[in-house]
């Protein structure tokens, strides 16, 4: 199993080395321009094909890790590696997975290979496949990397290892306003984790080891780190973990990266990337520094609260008519709210509240991570994600997409009620526990306040059901007006209705049907594989939720100290 965990962790970076290495050209063909004909049209598809296949055994692997897992135990580290590294600063290499990184494992590896197959058959337009591949392959080792490692230095390493090659992503393969997206997400990010660093660094030296089990311990920082260095700590370590979660104000990145980011990386970055920062909230601030932590989470709760307010007003605005609203940037706002709830209960410190964190981390990456699938196939269809002409122009009567293509209207449909929380899929149950755990916060919190917090939660639900019944009504809903006989006049100067092709120029090139609202193509076999286990395993995390909760809670216990 500790072979089986390193494994997962350094095969994507091999396997980014081959897609880096040139394919070897057929016989007689010269290097420099070929014998009179292009370059193999293949091989762009065959290093695609070899991420697809790579990211698929890195899948296959977590699988056996999981299954292989002592579900008996799941407090306990398994799977471990500890090697030493730097001697002279204690410094270690220091594997190892429990009941609150597994499903993030797991949950990282089931999205790259997603991508990674949807990326074979919609490769997003930009430079060679095989830096698209390559930076893809590094993204997942670096995002395993942030749950598997047990040491703060190689966790600030993993960390960072992820911000290159979501740079490129959204810079090379982004759409409009691209780079500018791409400078605001690294500024933003490399800045919160400089402080961040200070704040690991500070928890180290002060308690004489990095290892984050030792640190953990009761005879660890409880003892030996005082009241003033943990309120420092926590409050380093907090602003980069907040910029990366993201938490309200520390958000504006987040937007901008996902609007201009190729679906892929839209996925990724939602999916997983986000889940980086509130895991080192529960991994490294609350039971390395529990007083100071103790001291932060009023204000982490209160920021957590406006968060989930602020982005579902932001969320109702794009979502009017005449906003010209984008609904990547909208479905963006959405995980600043969706996000709120695992920061409040974090901030409970309790283990309900930290439980519904942790359940509302993988149900957003299902959820969020299957709608920014849907947006990018609405935009691939009908050349926009703006809103406003995707529900018919000025005339607002509805995209009809029920009638245009009803499969992917009533995927659309569901991604929508599964993240307004429905009872019975996976949305519901992570923000329920939240607010169950504000409800009765840890010990010394202020309970009034907290009791204000779930009330703004509470707020918060009842806008996200409002936004993302508007979306579905005018994306999905509508009149679908009959189709012109072949060979009928055209009026010289027709206004643009629902039926008219958006403003927006070119339709994309994988389904020139597209360029009639009339004829939008339906789901596709290979987006149908893509979508399909997140789908499932949405209603599967709603129907039994004893699956995760089975896992995390007894990690949590004994995180929190069984709650005292």
């Amino acid at each position: 199993m500790q072979l089986l965990l390193a494994g997962i962790v350094v095969l994507p970076l091999l396997g980014a080395v081959a897609a880096l290495f040139p394919a070897r050209p057929a016989p007689g063909h010269d290097p420099d321009r070929g014998s009179g004909r292009e370059p193999r049209p293949d091989s762009g598809r065959t290093v695609l094909r070899l991420g697809a296949v790579l990211t698929a055994v890195v899948l296959a692997a977590a699988i056996t890790l999981a299954a292989g897992f002592d579900h008996d135990h799941p407090a306990r580290m398994q799977a471990t590696t500890d090697i030493s590294w730097i001697p002279a600063l204690d410094i270690r290499i220091h594997l190892g997975i429990d009941g609150i990184s597994l499903p993030l494992l797991v949950l990282t590896a089931l999205l790259t290979f997603l991508c990674a197959l949807y990326s074979c058959f919609h490769m997003p337009k930009g430079p060679s496949p095989r830096a698209f591949v390559a930076l893809l392959l590094v993204l997942e080792s670096g995002t395993l990397a942030t749950f598997a490692v047990l040491d703060l230095v190689l966790f600030f390493l993993a960390f960072e290892m992820v911000l290159i090659p979501m740079y490129f992503l959204i810079a090379r393969w982004g759409g409009a306003q691209r780079e500018r997206a791409a400078w605001k997400f690294i500024l933003y990010t490399l800045l919160g984790s400089v402080v961040m660093l200070l704040g690991l660094l500070l928890i180290g030296l002060k308690s004489g080891t990095f290892d984050m089990v030792a640190l953990a311990t009761d005879n660890g920082p409880k003892s030996q780190l005082s009241h003033t260095i943990q309120l420092l700590a926590v409050l380093a370590v907090g602003i980069g973990l907040a910029v990366k979660a993201p938490m309200w104000p520390l958000h504006s990145w987040l937007p901008d990266a996902h609007t201009a980011a190729p679906t892929v990386g839209s996925v990724l970055l939602a999916g997983v990337l986000l889940k980086m920062g509130t895991y080192g909230f529960v991994r490294i601030a609350l039971p390395l520094a529990p007083d100071g932590m103790h001291t932060f989470a009023p204000y982490l709760a209160a920021f957590a609260a406006v968060g989930i307010v602020y982005g579902s007003l932001a969320c109702l605005a794009l979502a009017r008519r005449g906003a010209k609203g984008d609904l990547k940037r909208l479905i963006a706002y959405s995980s600043v709210g969706h996000m709120g709830f695992v920061l409040l209960g974090i901030a409970t410190m309790t283990p309900t509240g930290v439980n519904g964190a942790l359940f509302a981390n993988i149900a957003h990456g299902l959820i969020t991570g299957l709608l920014f699938f849907l947006v990018g196939a609405l935009k691939d269809r009908y050349g926009t994600s703006d809103l406003d002409q995707l529900a018919g122009g000025t005339a607002g009567t509805g995209a009809a997409l029920y009638g245009r293509a009803p499969r992917l209207g009533g995927l659309l449909a569901f991604g929508a009620v599964a993240s307004l929380g429905l009872p019975g899929l996976a949305g519901f149950w992570g923000e329920m526990l939240t607010m169950f755990g504000a409800f009765r916060p840890a010990a010394g919190l202020s309970r009034p306040a907290f009791l204000t917090f779930m009330a703004l939660a509470g707020l918060g639900t009842l806008l996200t059901a409002a936004y993302l019944l508007v979306v579905v009504r005018r994306v999905c809903m509508g009149s679908t007006p009959p189709q012109e006989p072949a060979g009928a006049e055209e009026p010289a100067a027709a206004p643009q209705g629902p039926a008219s092709p958006p403003k927006e120029p070119a339709a994309a090139p994988r389904h020139p049907a597209a360029a009639s609202a009339l004829t939008i193509p339906d789901i596709a076999p290979y987006e149908y594989a893509a979508w399909s286990p997140l789908a499932a395993l949405t209603v599967l995390a709603g129907l039994w939720p004893a699956a995760l909760l089975g896992l995390t809670d007894p990690a949590v216990q004994q995180l929190l100290g069984g709650g005292k």
